[in-house]
């Protein structure tokens, strides 16, 4: 394994995480048709609210294939995302989505409440991302308000 290291600016990084976000919303198919696995470096880390956390390209891909076997669709609204760039390989994006979920369909804002709205913080370096931790909130259907009292006024 060689240690080498290329230097990327944040618009070379910033074009891995969208090709992630795309490949995503593409069944898990890149561009180029590869797998969305073949952007994650070999020991790569994935965090997702109420799954947890994925060490490596196998436990990534169990857990894409867990959250992915319960939704039908999903597209993010490309043009809206906030890209916030540090100079360094680490960095966020926050956007909205919608699409249809095994409970439902949901799109960002309706309700103002509901799912939607994200934010994925990537660190990636040479050509690869290394870390993708997701913050959402999963209840795309919006059926978790039992829990919430200022939801049922």
């Amino acid at each position: 394994m060689a240690l080498t290291r290329q230097t990327m600016t944040d618009e070379q990084r910033k074009s891995v995480a969208l090709e992630y976000l795309k490949a995503y919303d593409n069944g898990g198919v890149t561009s180029d048709g590869g797998s969305i696995l073949d952007l994650f470096a070999d020991d790569a880390q994935v965090y997702f609210p109420k799954w947890g956390l994925a060490n490596g390209k196998e436990q990534i891909g169990k857990l894409f294939g867990d959250v992915g076997s319960r939704g039908k669709s999903i597209r993010h609204d490309y043009a809206g995302f906030n890209w916030i760039m540090t100079h360094t390989d680490l960095f966020a994006c926050e956007g909205t989505s919608y699409g249809e979920h095994a409970d439902g369909p949901w799109r960002a804002g309706v309700p103002e409440w509901g799912a939607g709205r994200w934010c994925d913080v990537f660190e990636v370096r040479d050509w690869l991302i290394q870390r993708c931790f997701i913050y959402l909130d999963p209840d795309y259907a919006g059926k978790d308000t039992a829990r919430y009292p200022w939801l049922n006024t």
